[in-house]
């Protein structure tokens, strides 16, 4: 049979290099120090850019330290089937890991945690949009995580609030989210996903307060949008790190801001 030689011809069979890399475990009950060197409460740095997608009507970039992702926007359409007619606006999202953004490699369809996530994501991203403002209308988001390490609930919403308002959608407020994760008396702010996956284990194994937190915010209006937790948690501590969560969005909000501001100069600066 002949081969097709515009094809590029590879092994019938790979191995991902990670099941080659050594297995260095996460032992959460000597932790002195985090793996990267950050301090317990302290926040990774942020990176973010809009207009990274020139076919959509708004798009943002975000980078936390190995966490990375980019948001389109696209609309408002008119809805043209009867059944759907609001006089609300839709809101849409769709969430997708790259195959190789994770250790193991994500399939092309989309699996039930990324559906789960999408849906996350609405319901923090709802409250902030004027729905009012567009009758008949859908507003659809379409978030890609190309790297993750960790808090990729908070990246996605933080990124697809910042691609909302560079695409002119008017909205109350931007969205800022963080995440926590608890382990009794251990905190780690703006967890990896190293991190994560050890707490999150030790649910099993311990019986303490163990699991993860985030919630999304609207600092100008000083209302919270969504919680998300992951885990078991007391009442008590899931009160104490929402508090947390809230202080470290505020910490955020002033670099979404200039994003923005920057994105409106240089559109200002384009019509000149």
């Amino acid at each position: 049979m002949p081969t097709d030689t515009r094809r590029l011809t590879g092994p019938e069979s790979s191995q991902s290099p990670y099941n080659f890399a050594p297995c260095s475990k996460l032992n959460l009950s000597n932790l002195e120090k985090r793996p990267d060197g950050r301090s317990f409460e302290q926040l990774r740095p942020l990176f973010l850019r809009t207009d990274v997608v020139s076919q959509a009507r708004g798009s943002s970039y975000i980078e936390m330290n190995e966490t990375k992702a980019i948001c389109a926007v696209y609309g408002p359409r008119e809805v043209l089937k009867r059944e759907d007619f609001s006089l609300k606006g839709q809101l849409t999202c769709d969430f997708k890991f790259t195959t190789f953004s994770c250790r193991q490699r994500r399939q092309h369809q989309q699996d039930s945690q990324e559906k789960d996530l999408s849906v996350q994501v609405l319901e923090a991203l709802e409250p902030a949009v004027c729905l009012h403002k567009y009758p008949k209308s859908q507003i659809n988001i379409f978030i890609t995580v190309l790297q993750h390490d960790g808090c990729a609930l908070s990246a996605a919403i933080m990124c697809a609030s910042l691609a909302l308002a560079s695409a002119g959608i008017e909205m109350y407020d931007l969205v800022v989210a963080s995440s926590i994760a608890i382990c009794g008396s251990l905190t780690l702010v703006d967890p990896t996903a190293q991190e994560e996956e050890a707490i999150l284990k030790s649910t099993v194994k311990l019986d303490a307060n163990a699991g993860a937190v985030t919630v999304a915010f609207l600092p100008s209006l000083s209302q919270v949008s969504a919680i998300s937790s992951d885990g078991e948690l007391s009442f008590e501590t899931l009160n104490k790190n929402m508090q947390a969560c809230v202080a470290n969005c505020q910490r955020l909000y002033p670099v979404l801001e200039r994003t923005l501001i920057k994105h409106q100069q240089e559109l200002e600066a384009a019509k000149t």
